[in-house]
C-alpha cells in the first residue's frame, strides 16, 4: 500500500523516527500540510505517513478484501499536525489516518460510544497530590492506542486516499482494530487499557474512573489516564519502573522521561 512513485529519495534510505531520536530536528518540518498533495511533496511528511501505515500494518488493523455487497463504506481521510515542546519548537511530525466517523450508522456501524475522559482539575489534584507527598511523575504515550481497541462490529472503511494499493484499488479494508475517527474508538481503547491495568491488581477510582491504583506495602503508585496519554509516578521507585516496564511490554510507548508540559500546563520538578 506504499506506492514507491510516492517516496522521495531511496526507500531503503527511508528514516524512521524512533531509530533518528530527532538529530538536530533534521528530520522534521516546520509546515502542517493543507492536504495529502501537499504533504507528499516533502520527504518529513512521507515519512509520517509511512509511519502510520506501519503502525496499522504491525498491529493487525485491517484486512483487505473485495466490497460485499449492500454493505455501508466509511472514508478515510489523512489529518496532519505538529507537536511541540514547551518552548514551541516542533519535535514531531505527525500524520494520523483517521475515519470519517460522521457517517457511520449507529446500529450498524457502531454501538456504544461513550468513554471516560480525564478533566483538567483531576490533573491539577494530581499534580498537587503529587508536590505535598514529594514524588516525582512521569509521563508516556501509547503509539496509536487507538489501534490497540478491538471493535465488535463488522466495520469497512476505504483505503488510505493516495495509498491505495495498485493492484486493488476497489478493495476495501474490513477493520479488526479501532480507528481513530470512529465514534467507538474510545471506548475500544479505554475498555482495553482499563481491564488490562485491573487484571494486574491495580484499583480504579470511584469517583474519577481515568485514575488508577495500586499499593504495595506502605508504598503507592497513582496512574492518570487522559486518552493516550499516560501521567504515573509513586512513593517508590521500583513500582515506577515496574509500571513503565509492564506498559511497554504490553503496548508500544513512547517514554517521554519526568513530566514537564501537559495540557498547557508548564510543570518544573525539583530534583
Amino acid at each position: 500500500m506504499h506506492p514507491p512513485e510516492q517516496i522521495i529519495d531511496e526507500l531503503d534510505q527511508r528514516v524512521t523516527r524512533s531509530h533518528a531520536h530527532f538529530i538536530d530536528l533534521a528530520f522534521v518540518a516546520s509546515f502542517e500540510p493543507l492536504d495529502v498533495s501537499h504533504a507528499l511533496s516533502d520527504s518529513s511528511w512521507i515519512n509520517a505517513m509511512h509511519e502510520e501505515l506501519e503502525n496499522f500494518e504491525r498491529n493487525q488493523a485491517w484486512t483487505l478484501v473485495d466490497p460485499p455487497p449492500n454493505v455501508h463504506f466509511i472514508g478515510t481521510k489523512w489529518i496532519f499536525k505538529n507537536k511541540q515542546g514547551e518552548d514551541g519548537t516542533v519535535v514531531r511530525n505527525k500524520a494520523r489516518l483517521v475515519a470519517q466517523g460522521y457517517s457511520q450508522l449507529e446500529g450498524i456501524d457502531f454501538t456504544e460510544t461513550f468513554a471516560r475522559i480525564a478533566r483538567l482539575e483531576a490533573i491539577r489534584i494530581l499534580l498537587a497530590f503529587a508536590t505535598s507527598r514529594g514524588f516525582k511523575l512521569y509521563q508516556m504515550d501509547v503509539k496509536s492506542a487507538f489501534l490497540n481497541g478491538f471493535i465488535g462490529e463488522d466495520v469497512y472503511v476505504k483505503q488510505p486516499p493516495r495509498f491505495e494499493n495498485p493492484k486493488y484499488p476497489h478493495k476495501v479494508l474490513k477493520l479488526h482494530k479501532a480507528l481513530y475517527g470512529l465514534k467507538q474508538a474510545h471506548r475500544a481503547w479505554y475498555d482495553r487499557l482499563k481491564s488490562f491495568l485491573l487484571e494486574r491488581g491495580y484499583l480504579m477510582g470511584s469517583v474519577d474512573k481515568t485514575l488508577f491504583t495500586r499499593k504495595h506495602g506502605k508504598d503507592f503508585l497513582l496512574v492518570q489516564i487522559y486518552v493516550d496519554d499516560i501521567i504515573f509516578g509513586g512513593s517508590s521507585n521500583a513500582l515506577v519502573a515496574e509500571f513503565a516496564d509492564t506498559m511497554s511490554r504490553e503496548f508500544e510507548m513512547s517514554m517521554m522521561g519526568e513530566l514537564t508540559f501537559f495540557l498547557g500546563l508548564q510543570i518544573k520538578q525539583s530534583k
